[in-house]
């Protein structure tokens, strides 16, 4: 297990001391960081070289391909939403500069269908990198935060378990050998139980026949010395309760959880699947 710390701290992908505080107010607490730059940055550094190509899926923002694309790496994102595609493709070209934004491409397909619109690079891809959602919400219980969400009006996040394994296999053959396959994920209170989707995930992509490398705990808070700096926005604030209350507390992300694994070099049985 590897600790990384990876707090953005709102500042955008390759902007320097940019502050992007109200682009980022667009999106809902869901979607506010899921993978984010500097967690990108350690997976794409540590799992690629200069020239490799990095492939993301459950794309909701710019900060993975603008990551990429500076670091010298050819970058790929499925997108199958044409106004969030042009929302993220209008950031990149305002963040980056020219001859770094153009190694940052969209393909308009879902994650689950990323072997089809990645058929051009089966089996070369270096490093594909996802953030799936947590689980599926019914609209109609939706807070009105995630109406306004630019990401959550798409709908192609909300992916369920068959999609979920559908995009595990299709990474897996747009992988090259040797490639690595990073899931970011959290554990969530769901019916008044803690879910952690990690072990599932572990389970399914070993039945793929990955290799489980890393599970590394990417801190997304501040640290001031030896304590981390939980920051909030008014609503959060208002969800505190009296601590005498036996209702469950309000929740403050401070971590998220990436399962690393690798396509082996050598894979018997599994050629026919490039």
């Amino acid at each position: 297990m590897t600790v990384w710390l990876c707090s953005d701290e709102h500042k955008a992908a390759g902007s320097g001391d940019r502050n992007t505080g109200d682009a980022r107010d667009e999106y809902c607490s869901a979607h506010h960081q899921t993978v984010g730059h500097r967690l990108a940055h350690h997976l794409i550094s540590t799992c690629t070289e200069p020239g490799d190509l990095v492939a993301e899926a459950y794309t909701t923002d710019e900060e993975t391909l603008a990551a990429a694309a500076s670091l010298g790496r050819r970058a790929v994102a499925c997108l199958p939403d044409f106004s969030l595609a042009r929302r993220i493709r209008g950031r990149l070209d305002a963040v980056l500069p020219h001859d770094v934004a153009v190694m940052a491409v969209l393909r308009p397909c879902r994650p689950d269908q990323m072997a089809r619109g990645l058929a051009d690079q089966l089996g070369r891809v270096g490093l594909v990198i996802a953030g799936p959602p947590s689980y599926p919400r019914d609209e109609r219980a939706r807070p009105e935060e995630t109406r306004r969400c630019p990401a959550c009006r798409t709908g192609f996040w909300m992916a369920g378990e068959d999609r979920f394994r559908a995009f595990m296999a299709a990474a897996w053959r747009v992988l090259r050998p040797g490639g690595h396959l990073a899931v970011v994920t959290t554990a969530r209170h769901e019916g008044g139980r803690l879910v952690d989707p990690a072990p599932w995930i572990v389970r399914h992509a070993a039945g793929l026949r990955f290799r489980y490398v890393q599970h590394v705990i990417a801190v997304r808070v501040p640290v001031a010395g030896d304590t981390l700096v939980v920051q909030t926005d008014p609503r959060g604030l208002a969800e505190l309760r009296d601590v005498r209350s036996r209702a469950l507390p309000p929740v403050a992300r401070v971590h998220a959880d990436v399962c690393l694994f690798t396509k082996p070099a050598s894979h018997p049985g599994r050629d026919g699947d490039r």
